[in-house]
């Protein structure tokens, strides 16, 4: 794994999701799902991912953050922990983001399959 992305590494197509909550009729929630990225032809991102051994943790301010699967995009300041990832069609809800190397070049994204704040 390098320590940025690299764009020769990026061989997975990544959505990037935001959630909006909407009310039918009859006052119930119905929660969807739009794509942030709408500048290409599917919506996607080129990303690296690694899926990572089993369920491993990262520690970040005394917080402790169980992961599935770690993916480095391009910089987007547009990445929020509300928004989620759908890769090869499953939906991964993002634990932690870190700017790699802290020069705003490479985005990493800790993700845990499944969501926890939406359908």
């Amino acid at each position: 794994m390098t320590a940025s992305f690299n764009p020769g590494q990026a061989k997975q197509r990544i959505r990037l999701q935001a959630k909006s909550v909407t009310r039918n009729a009859i006052g119930e929630e119905v929660v969807s799902w739009t794509d942030v990225v709408t500048n290409t032809a599917d919506h996607a991102l080129w990303a690296e991912a690694w899926p990572l051994k089993g369920r491993e943790f990262f520690a970040a301010q005394q917080t402790r953050y169980a992961a599935d699967v770690r993916f480095r995009i391009r910089w987007r300041a547009d990445v929020v922990r509300e928004q989620r990832v759908l890769w090869r069609d499953e939906p991964y809800d993002i634990v932690m983001l870190t700017d790699v190397g802290a020069g705003r070049h490479t985005l990493e994204i800790l993700a845990i399959n499944g969501l926890r704040n939406g359908l």
